[in-house]
């Protein structure tokens, strides 16, 4: 295990690099000028002697090489620079924010997990019935709605006709405290939206292994030996399902990050959707370079995560194989 971890991380350091690179290309062929949207209205009125100054004070005046060069030594040191648009560093612009993106996402992908564990484990027990052609249905529609449009159908049928969840933010309108029971209500919509998202995927998974793993031989043996129904569907058939679910945590993350983003702004959750928003319209270097950075490095530990989950499940794959 621990070798294969550090085979991984080696092989995510390059990754990371040219990701990193990528970025400030991209950016640099952008037809948006970082200037004029640090400078703001004011840039409107400005000389161009004073665009130049600015320009060379913000380091945008450096060839593409030079100004890549620089935040990557920067980062390797724990200075991510500081963030033009919003004129604070990057690291304090990310830190209080990432802790309400990860809040969300933990919270959406046990609702994806275990919701779509439970209906899968139920369809597969009884393949063709109604509970089974209803949800697989269901799940179908679900694959091609996106987060947005799930969001703001939340917000019209739970806020505004029911008014029983909060449309938005992190607190009640008025309130100057953040209090736990605050924050609970404010994300119940936010979290269930983005899970509902994630949902389809592990359903169909789950639904597809159980069912295999109920037509195997060890399964029909057990059956044979009268062990009981449940013990047969949790103990043999849902342990085999659920390997193949396993290998689809990595491959949801980069999806769960975009649907975070398109959540966190229809519901106005203070996480990061915002800030890269910002970072990306307004060329801001530093904050879209260690966003991005952040984004790649989060798909990678996911990765890892469902090959590690999945040897654990599993002994008979070798980590070192």
């Amino acid at each position: 295990m621990a070798r294969m971890a550090g085979r991984r991380t080696l092989f995510a350091a390059p990754v990371l690099l040219v990701v990193t690179f990528g970025v400030f290309a991209v950016a640099e062929l952008s037809p948006f000028d970082p200037v004029k949207a640090y400078a703001g209205t004011a840039g409107l009125s400005a000389s161009q002697a004073e665009l130049d100054r600015l320009r060379i004070n913000l380091g945008v005046d450096q060839p593409l090489l030079a100004r890549w060069w620089e935040w990557l030594t920067s980062a390797l040191t724990g200075d991510l620079g500081t963030s033009a648009v919003m004129r604070r560093p990057v690291a304090d612009v990310i830190g209080e924010r990432l802790g309400w993106s990860a809040l969300l996402a933990l919270c959406a992908f046990a609702v994806a997990v275990l919701l779509g564990t439970g209906l899968g484990v139920l369809a597969a027990r009884r393949q063709g019935g109604l509970l089974d052609r209803a949800v697989s249905a269901l799940a179908y529609t679900l694959e091609a709605a996106p987060a947005f449009w799930l969001g703001l159908l939340a917000v019209w049928f739970f806020s505004v006709r029911l008014g029983v969840l909060p449309s938005g933010g992190l607190t009640d309108a008025g309130s100057d405290v953040v209090t736990a029971g605050q924050v609970a209500r404010h994300l119940v919509l936010p979290a269930c939206v983005l899970g509902v998202s994630q949902l389809p995927w592990f359903f169909l998974y789950v639904r597809q292994g159980v069912a295999d793993a109920l037509a195997e031989d060890p399964v029909r043996g057990a059956r044979a030996r009268g062990v009981g129904e449940r013990r047969v569907l949790l103990g043999h058939a849902l342990r085999g399902g659920m390997l193949p679910m396993l290998t689809l945590i990595g491959s949801r993350v980069p999806e769960l990050i975009t649907g975070a983003l398109l959540v966190e702004t229809v519901f106005s959750w203070p996480g990061i959707a915002a800030a890269t928003v910002q970072a990306a319209t307004s060329v801001d270097f530093p904050l879209l370079a260690a966003l991005t950075v952040l984004a790649t490095a989060a798909v990678l530990a996911g990765n890892l995560l469902s090959d590690l989950l999945y040897g654990l499940a599993d002994p008979r794959v070798g980590f070192d194989g």
